[in-house]
């Protein structure tokens, strides 16, 4: 069987700020170590149960966060920007299931750590076929357009939530309980990559099984509604060939499948960046 772990940074074990997530931050060091173990947990918990390919997708900022020298040797690393899939790079037809590893909740969650969908200073909504949906929507539809399921999340209790409601009865691991934006009571580490591990073991043990959730596979054409924050990123979004415009905030498109969508998701919030 073929794993990728998808991994971002928000809800990595520990983070509370934005700090701990800015490569420009003396505290980020300190955290990408601790990414890099949350990973490896998850390494650890699907090989312990047998034999398995796994590649590791590092979606956090500019996809150069995971400590290489430190990673499970098991396991292969898709780092760097820009990649054709992003927080996703390595998804394809030969990958059996996809683990999210420190995941956050969508923007405008409630008790959820660092909640944003994309980018915090740009996306204030996302819809896909009419349902709002955060990061583990987007990249898990991705995945569906390809046949793979995604089997586990990591994060906070917010972002555990929002993945069953998507996705069904998937694993997750809790790894801090968030009160507010910036504040969660946090796992011992030891602890928190115990219950990874656990999770990822008991994925591999369902894909095995044939019991492994179904993918999410969005209907055809794929409609999207992208929400900014200021109406000057709508005014530039909308210069997109095939968008429409909303409102003073919000454009729309349709795109033939997830795989396209994706690709025309991310060229309009760069273009909205640049406003």
């Amino acid at each position: 069987m073929k794993f990728l772990i998808a991994v971002d940074m928000e809800g990595i074990s520990g983070v509370t700020n934005w700090d701990q997530v800015d490569p420009s931050h003396s505290e980020y060091q300190r955290f990408r170590r601790i990414m890099t173990g949350d990973v490896n947990a998850a390494v650890r918990g699907l090989r312990e149960q047998g034999e398995c390919e796994i590649v590791v997708s590092d979606g956090h900022w500019n996809g150069s966060n995971i400590l290489i020298e430190e990673l499970d040797p098991r396991a292969s690393l898709n780092s760097g920007t820009n990649s054709p899939f992003s927080m996703v790079e390595g998804i394809g037809p030969d990958v059996n299931g996809v683990i999210f590893i420190g995941y956050h909740a969508r923007a405008g969650t409630q008790h959820a750590m660092l909640d944003h969908t994309w980018s915090n200073k740009c996306v204030a909504n996302l819809w896909l076929n009419g349902r709002l949906a955060g990061e583990v929507g987007l990249n898990a539809a991705l995945c569906g357009h390809f046949g793979a399921p995604v089997l586990m999340v990591s994060g906070d209790q917010a972002v555990c939530a929002e993945a069953r409601d998507l996705l069904g009865n998937i694993e997750t691991a809790m790894v801090k309980k968030s009160v507010s934006r910036y504040a969660a009571e946090c796992l011992p580490l030891a602890e928190s990559q115990s219950l990874i591990q656990a999770a990822a073991g008991r994925a591999y043990r369902r894909m095995a099984a044939g019991q492994a959730p179904a993918p999410l596979k969005l209907p055809k054409p794929v409609i999207v509604r992208l929400e900014f924050h200021y109406s000057e990123m709508g005014d530039v979004a909308a210069r997109l060939p095939g968008s429409s415009r909303i409102d003073g905030r919000t454009i729309e498109f349709s795109a033939p499948d997830m795989a396209a969508a994706y690709t025309v998701f991310r060229a309009a919030v760069s273009l909205a960046r640049s406003a």
